[in-house]
């Protein structure tokens, strides 16, 4: 018997992972992301033809490519029997068995947790693999409340129940091949290593370790905050996302840019952040591409607002226009290339970029805020005494309550730092950014408190 060919298809951006699973001649995809050009690259690279697609649940945190990879090429596009959706789907439901070939017989498996209707795939044989999407993950889970909280401790409940199912039923030596836990906010907890297998899990994973009672006070006591744009994603995945354009939308001279920010319109620079801090137009903001770009835009941009993107090159707007797909911005108001000095005549504004050094020797001088941009349980675990605590995610619409004057915006290694202080400075602020490790305030001499200490 052919042994099967596991391709994973990495989103780092989004903290995901697609799979492409393959006899040397047919092929089946478990959550292809909306960039589907990827995967029919990665098919034509093998020379295989994809006849399945399996759907392991609604998504939350991105919006599905699988609806069109199976217009697209002809495949059964597999979704729970359970889930409402708007197309045409095979339906498939608990203990149902697909033969995509003599060598790849996937069996689906109930797994609620993450979702009610949640499916894991397990592609039985000499060589197992268990597709688990949102349900056991490395080290951790799914997290059990994007559905609202009102549904959280029953879905944990769900989430311990299906994680002992799947150690249950498949052999130690199976292969757990996670959609997320990659730096997803799907994930409960941070996961780590890049690999694992059911007996791994075993060993390693609380959810398998400990009681249910334990295991949902944990999880359920450990969840912090989640992208605001999740509550766009399941409805635009039931109803089947149309196919969307990559090409680059019409370029944005200077006079364009110029009325789009004047209108409040989001004109949003790419560069790095220090790039960005050494000069850029008055009232952009700064969300770099080296960190997880479409996360942060996504969370803080009010939905459906005009998004003009500024790059040092199309590649740049490219990828950026990728990632945005990925998440349902499928429109942008333009794009333009280049340098500060091809969008504005205007003087250029600068960042000052700082460390925990330099704040606490600041505040030796003079009176300064400090704006921690951190999620909460990351602010209530250590934060600097007196700092004012408003999540990046949320700082957007939340800009009256920052004090006037100078300010410091801070995260835990400077990306959500900068990305802050652009917005802070946009308002009209004096910001500082400091771009450092939040490990290094303390021994700066900065007081750290704990809000249980």
């Amino acid at each position: 018997m052919t042994t099967p060919t596991v391709l994973p298809i990495e989103t780092a951006s989004l903290g995901d992972r697609s799979y492409l699973v393959h006899d040397g001649e047919v092929a089946f995809v478990v959550d292809p992301q909306r960039d589907i050009d990827r995967v029919l690259d990665l098919a034509e690279q093998e020379g295989v033809r994809i006849t399945h697609v399996f759907e392991t649940h609604i998504h939350n945190d991105y919006v599905t490519g699988g609806y069109q990879l199976a217009r697209r090429t002809g495949a059964d596009y597999h979704v729970n029997a359970q889930d409402p959706v708007g197309f045409e789907r095979a339906a498939i439901s608990d203990g149902d068995v697909v033969e995509v070939s003599p060598s790849l017989r996937v069996r689906a498996i109930h797994t609620p947790g993450h979702t009610f209707t949640h499916l894991s795939y397990a592609l039985e044989g000499e060589h197992p693999y268990v597709f688990t999407g949102g349900s056991l993950l490395f080290g951790s889970t799914g997290r059990p409340d994007l559905l609202g909280e009102d549904h959280a401790e029953t879905l944990a409940r769900h989430q311990h129940a299906s994680a002992h199912r799947l150690a249950r039923e498949l052999p130690e030596q199976a292969q757990v091949m996670p959609t997320h836990g990659f730096g997803s906010f799907c994930s409960a907890t941070q996961t780590e290593g890049d690999a694992s297998t059911i007996g791994q899990e075993l060993t390693q994973n609380p959810v398998l370790r400990q009681d249910v009672e334990d295991y949902v006070r944990e999880v359920l006591d450990g969840l912090d905050l989640f992208p605001a744009y999740y509550a766009h994603m399941g409805p635009a995945n039931a109803k089947g996302p149309e196919e969307v354009s990559l090409e680059l939308p019409e370029r944005a001279d200077k006079e364009v840019l110029r009325q789009r920010l004047e209108a409040g319109e989001w004109v949003v620079d790419l560069r790095h952040r220090r790039a960005f801090s050494a000069g850029h137009v008055p009232g952009t903001l700064n969300i770099g591409l080296d960190g997880q770009f479409s996360t942060w835009l996504g969370w803080m941009i009010p939905w459906g607002t005009p998004l003009t993107l500024l790059g040092e090159d199309p590649e740049q707007v490219s990828q950026a226009q990728r990632e945005l797909v990925r998440i349902g911005i499928d429109e942008l108001a333009g794009q333009s290339t280049g340098t500060p000095g091809d969008w504005t005549d205007a003087p250029l504004a600068t960042l000052r970029q700082a460390t925990f050094a330099d704040l606490a020797q600041v505040r030796h001088h003079r009176p300064v805020s400090v704006l921690d941009v951190r999620n909460p349980r990351e602010y209530a675990a250590g934060h600097v005494e007196g700092a004012l605590n408003i999540p990046l995610g949320q700082l957007a619409r939340r800009l009256a309550e920052v004090p006037e004057g100078e300010v410091w915006v801070h995260c835990a290694g400077g990306y959500r730092a900068s990305v802050g202080a652009s917005v802070v400075s946009a308002s009209g602020r004096t910001a500082v950014a400091v771009d450092d490790s939040f490990d290094q305030a303390r021994p700066c001499g900065l007081p750290v408190v704990a809000d249980d200490a």
